[in-house]
């Protein structure tokens, strides 16, 4: 039987923005040592991955809350989002949690350094997104397609913000994706899909196989409740923020569906690090 395994883990402190944390470190020493912190995620119940999707760049028309870091969960419409905002791809950012900093920059250039932890640090993150919105041009389907201001709202590994208001985390197989490589006769990047799990040893597709079970996952136990269905998000590269494949179009005349990849809940709180292995529980 083949091993299955966590190939690669990434978390997005903030929604609909391109910035990850890839954790791609080794897992153990060959002498057999505990994996280093920064190697594993936390999987909690009722949270997901602790980090992934803790902030958001909310409209503020939508943002009637004295508190910004205790916003509550919203439909992502009231958020400024990468499918709506394709260029938003085009931005390198990257968040520390050790010191709550938020770094962007484009093409190597540095734009903008700030804190997520002092209404300073905030209103410069809210008014540089406001900014660059109204640089860009939003989607013909966008939800929200005015350039408003924007307020960062959130609170790293306290709130949550993902797509559905059930918190869940999102898994595919690698298989997937290189199988819709070899369909769209290029290399198709993974983080267009925005996983938090990329999976060695699942076949094709055949990560749809398990809607309705319950696997173990590292030391968490996770039930897996649905196939993904895709937004435009998928056809934007996540270098450059152009659409450059139509991937919505080539899963519909191939597969006649827009799905690739499954999410889950957390049944058992745990930990996950790459190279941990993932099985049924029967």
């Amino acid at each position: 039987m083949t091993k299955i395994c966590v190939k690669e883990l990434f978390i997005y402190p903030f929604k609909g923005l391109s910035s990850h944390k890839w954790v791609s470190v080794r897992v153990a020493s060959p002498s057999g040592e505990a994996p280093p912190s920064e190697a594993r995620v936390e999987v909690q119940v009722g949270y997901g991955i602790r980090g992934d999707r803790s902030f958001a760049l909310m409209f503020k028309e939508d943002a009637q809350y004295p508190d910004s870091t205790k916003v509550p969960w919203m439909k992502k419409q009231h958020f400024a989002m990468q499918n709506d905002w394709a260029g938003l791809a085009a931005l390198d950012c990257s968040y520390e949690a050790g010191t709550e900093t938020l770094t962007v920059k484009r093409k190597g250039v540095e734009l903008l350094v700030a804190d997520t932890h002092s209404p300073t640090g905030r209103d410069r993150i809210a008014a540089f997104f406001t900014g660059y919105l109204a640089g860009i041009y939003p989607s013909q389907t966008a939800r929200h397609p005015n350039h408003a201001p924007l307020q960062l709202v959130g609170e790293y590994g306290k709130t949550r913000y993902p797509d559905r208001e059930a918190v869940h985390i999102s898994l595919v197989s690698q298989a997937t994706l290189d199988h819709l490589s070899e369909i769209a006769g290029l290399q198709v990047d993974v983080r267009r899909f925005r996983p938090n799990i990329v999976l060695d040893g699942v076949p094709a597709w055949g990560e749809f196989d398990w809607v309705g079970k319950e696997m173990q996952l590292g030391t968490a136990r996770i039930a897996i409740t649905a196939r993904i269905n895709r937004c435009l998000n998928i056809e934007v590269n996540p270098e450059t923020g152009e659409r450059d494949i139509s991937l919505l179009s080539l899963l519909k005349k191939h597969f006649q569906h827009t799905q690739t990849g499954v999410l889950a809940q957390v049944i058992t709180s745990g930990h996950v690090a790459i190279g941990d292995n993932v099985s049924r529980v029967e």
